[in-house]
Formats: C-alpha cells, sequence, structure tokens
C-alpha cells in the first residue's frame, strides 16, 4: 500500500461507518434533512407564495406544494437568470447545470453552493465506501479516467453553466485532480471522435486504474485502445486497472460485451447521479440496488407509476414505499427544487437498507395498446434471450408499430445492433418475445387475445446507434440513446 492509499484508508472507513449509520434509518435521516429545507424555503420567494411558514410535516407540505415539472419551474428560473436572489433558494445559484429536454428544449438546473456537496461528495462517498468494504484501496495509486462532458462553462446571467458532468470537474479536489485523466484541454475539446483520439493518446502508457463513464461511451474507448495498441485485451493495457464505475444505463445488456474486451470481470460501482441531484449509489458488491442517498440535502417523494398524471397523485414518504412498485421519483433539495418530477421511474428492492433500482422514464415507455412496457422490462427480456442464445449486442431501442405497411396486427418492433448476430434470428425473436410476455402481464395479455402479434426485430448495420447519435449532436458525453419510446421518431432517425 503506497502513501496516498494508506492516508485515505481512515478517511474511507470513517465515510463507511457514517453511511452505514444514517441508512439504518433513513425515514429518520429523511425527516431531519425536510425540516431543514423548509427551515432555508421559508426565506426564498417561493416559499412565502407557497405558505412555507405554514409547512410543519410533509402533510403539509404537500397542501402548499404542487407537483411540477420544469416547464413549471421555468418562471422562477427565468427570474433568476435575471440576477433576483433568494427565488428558489438563499441567494444565487453558484452554477446552472444545462440539460436537454424532450419538450423544453435547455434546461437550466441550478445547483448552490449547498447542494454541490451532494454531486461531489456522494461521488466520493461512493468510491470510499467500495474501498473500506472490499479492502480494495490499489486504485488510489494510480490514474483514474472519467469520460465526462466538457468542463468549458458559458455564463448564463453572471451564473456559470454546463453540463455536470463538465462542472464537477471544477469542484476536483487536489488529492484526485493529480491523479486524474484526461488532461483539462482533452476534456475541453467538443468533437467525440476527436476527444476519444486524445483520450487514448493521453492514457496508452499510464498506470490506469479506476475507468468511470457510461458503458456504450466506455466500450467506444476500450476498443480505441486495443486498435491503437494491438493488444487483445484492455488488461494488457492497463494490468492493474480493477475498478470500473457507471451510470446512466442498465449495465448488464453491455457487460458480457465489455468485460470480453477488458479480458476479466472487474468490480464494479453503479452510481445513479443526475443534474437535479446525486440520487443513490451501490454500497454492496453482493446485495442487488442502490442505496438511496437519503442523507445529503434532498428529500423524496415517491407517486406510484399509475397515478403520475392523476390531478390529485399520492405522494408518499421514503417510510411508506412498498418493495417492488413502479414509482415516478419526486425531489425536493437545498438547491431549490421544489414538487419536482425529475421524469425518472424507480422501484425499491429492500427496505433495510432502502436500496433501488432504476425502471425507466416517465415518458419512456411504450403503451399504445395499454400495455405498458417500460425500460426494465425490455432490459431484463432481452438480457435472457441474449444469453439463451448466446449472441452479443450493442445497442437497440424499441418502438410501436401501429399500422403495419404489410397489413396485419400490430406489433412492438425492436431494432438491434448485433456485436454477435444470432444464427437463427426469427428463433431470437421468439425467445425475445417470450422474454416479453413473461416481464409484462399486459403484453402477454394483448398477445394472447390477438390484439398484438409477436414483436418484430430489424437488425442495423455496425455503428447504426453511433451515427444517429453523431447526427444529433450527442456523440458522447453523457448521452445516452433512449431504449423504448411511445413513438416512432428515434427509429425514424436510425433509418432514415
Amino acid at each position: 500500500m503506497r502513501i496516498k492509499s494508506r492516508l485515505l484508508k481512515p478517511i474511507a472507513h470513517r465515510i463507511a461507518r457514517n453511511i452505514e449509520r444514517w441508512s439504518a434509518d433513513a425515514p429518520a435521516a429523511q425527516e431531519l434533512v425536510f425540516q431543514q429545507l423548509v427551515k432555508n424555503g421559508r426565506r426564498t420567494a417561493f416559499g412565502r407564495e407557497h405558505g412555507f411558514d405554514k409547512i410543519y410535516s410533509h402533510e403539509s407540505f404537500r397542501a402548499q406544494v404542487p407537483l411540477r415539472d420544469y416547464e413549471a419551474l421555468r418562471p422562477w428560473v427565468e427570474r433568476i437568470k435575471t440576477g433576483e436572489r433568494d427565488v428558489l433558494w438563499p441567494g444565487l445559484p453558484k452554477y446552472f447545470a444545462k440539460t436537454s429536454g424532450t419538450t423544453s428544449g435547455v434546461k437550466y438546473i441550478p445547483l448552490t453552493r449547498d447542494s454541490m456537496p451532494n454531486h461531489f461528495g456522494t461521488a466520493r462517498n461512493a468510491l470510499f465506501n467500495y474501498a473500506a468494504r472490499t479492502g480494495n484501496y490499489s486504485f488510489f495509486d494510480g490514474k483514474m479516467i472519467f469520460l465526462s462532458g466538457s468542463p468549458e462553462l458559458d455564463t448564463v446571467g453572471s451564473i456559470p453553466a454546463g453540463r455536470l458532468s463538465g462542472i464537477v470537474n471544477h469542484e476536483v479536489p487536489a488529492w484526485l485532480r493529480t491523479s486524474q485523466l484526461p488532461s483539462y484541454p482533452t476534456n475541453c475539446i467538443e468533437d467525440w471522435e476527436q476527444k476519444l483520439e486524445a483520450i487514448t493518446t493521453e492514457t496508452l502508457g499510464q498506470d490506469l486504474r479506476l475507468i468511470s463513464g457510461i458503458p456504450p461511451w466506455v466500450q467506444m474507448y476500450y476498443e480505441r485502445l486495443l486498435e491503437r495498441s494491438g493488444k487483445h485485451h484492455v488488461k494488457d493495457i492497463f494490468p492493474n486497472f480493477n475498478v470500473f464505475v457507471y451510470g446512466g444505463v442498465n449495465f448488464e445488456p453491455y457487460r458480457a460485451g465489455l468485460e470480453a474486451l477488458v479480458g476479466q470481470r472487474l468490480d464494479s460501482v453503479e452510481t445513479y447521479p443526475a443534474s437535479e441531484g446525486f440520487i443513490a449509489f451501490q454500497d454492496s458488491q453482493t446485495e442487488p440496488g442502490l442505496l438511496l442517498n437519503a442523507a445529503s440535502g434532498i428529500f423524496f417523494e415517491f407517486v406510484p407509476m399509475e397515478e403520475v398524471f392523476s390531478e390529485n397523485p399520492t405522494r408518499l414518504s421514503l417510510r411508506n414505499v412498498e418493495l417492488g412498485v413502479n414509482y415516478a421519483l419526486i425531489i425536493n433539495n437545498n438547491a431549490g427544487l421544489w414538487g419536482y418530477n425529475i421524469g425518472d421511474t424507480v422501484e425499491f428492492v429492500s427496505r433495510n437498507p432502502y436500496r433501488l433500482r432504476v425502471t425507466g422514464r416517465v415518458k419512456h415507455f411504450i403503451s399504445a395498446f395499454g400495455e405498458h412496457v417500460i425500460g426494465k422490462e425490455v432490459d431484463a427480456a432481452m438480457l435472457a434471450a441474449a444469453q439463451a442464445a448466446g449472441v452479443g449486442i450493442v445497442e437497440y431501442t424499441v418502438a410501436p408499430q401501429v399500422s403495419p405497411p404489410e397489413g396485419g396486427l400490430p406489433y412492438h418492433e425492436w431494432f438491434v445492433e448485433f456485436d454477435q448476430q444470432p444464427d437463427d434470428l426469427l428463433r431470437f425473436a421468439q425467445l425475445l418475445d417470450d422474454e416479453m410476455v413473461r416481464q409484462n402481464i399486459y403484453y402477454a395479455d394483448l398477445i394472447k387475445g390477438n390484439i398484438l402479434r409477436p414483436l418484430k426485430i430489424v437488425m442495423l448495420p455496425r455503428d447504426a446507434f453511433r451515427t444517429y447519435m453523431k447526427s444529433q449532436g450527442k456523440l458522447g458525453g453523457q448521452n445516452k440513446v433512449p431504449r423504448l419510446a411511445n413513438d416512432r421518431k428515434v427509429v425514424e432517425g436510425l433509418v432514415g
């Protein structure tokens, strides 16, 4: 053990003990967060307009603060842009996190001095907790690469603005900066393919021990490393590489391909960051799910998915959630988001401690015929079918075919880029359809009732999804391919 890991070891143990303490009674931790948020909210224009002086419980909070999306939040953000203080949170935000929305255009999510520890501190805590739980501190003694967006920032009013992953680069402490790759100039390259080439040049020959990024973009990095080095596996290039940190998409469909490129299975740490807050992280290498970040400036509410579009939906606090129920995730935080629907859906897999998994997006589902298929179900079906058929998957997306040009019953159409194609595509489609029947009872009823016919697969050429993402200006960084939609906009872009 070298000097850096020796110095960080006691800090890691202290962080792990603290996580164990608050996660043992997460509802109590949430109550403390709630009271602190409301106390500070009383000093804002939003708090005065919404009667925060009358709020002393979650029940009274629900009565005073409606649920909202970004369009409902926008007027308050516009006031902040003009320089008005104490609008959503005391003072002015430290940053705006820019993120794209399907209907709102560019969204500006406030990040305050109070909320920044939630973003960077939780990322640090996830790594330190992993080290303390596993005894693996060796990655601290080498280089770490974080595949992220550009750290270059614009100014909106007087407030710096940029992608969250780029903003976090400005908060990196000195002890990590000496180990961090890529360099600042390389990280500022906007064109993903040029940036990838520069990252590869910069990292070849380094003692890289930890790699962090969204799986599809990490896969591109691995492939470029092997192409440039002439090696067979990433572990041949970085023999001390031992931890993979990821988030943003379900890793399982990518696992086999990434591990084949690395040359072995590695420990991984899954994280659940969003511009609105760092929501959860993997705290165990043996237990399923991600630990809800219950003591870090966010008070969470959970709306049963079947009520999310209702006029007066049920809003549950953490204490009242149930296992296996699909909830829309609502955030109230110390950046001034109140009753904010971030658009993600989750379900709890444990209540002792409170661990969850992401099931999809509120707007990313297929329910053209009442089936309400969600992301978790298509991911699970594809993984099972791919394993049964012994094929590799690069990427896929699903859309309804409501009026088939060939006539006949409608169906779900899967657009798939295979890494290793099936010997029998019709058999693979049948395996996939059988798995979907097992995953979703409504889909099963529609198939059995001859309302839908079994799914169809369209095989796409190599790099089809990368070409599509490039055409949309979303190649690299933190951008993700939508896995499913209730319309055909994505697939129309894919096939031209």
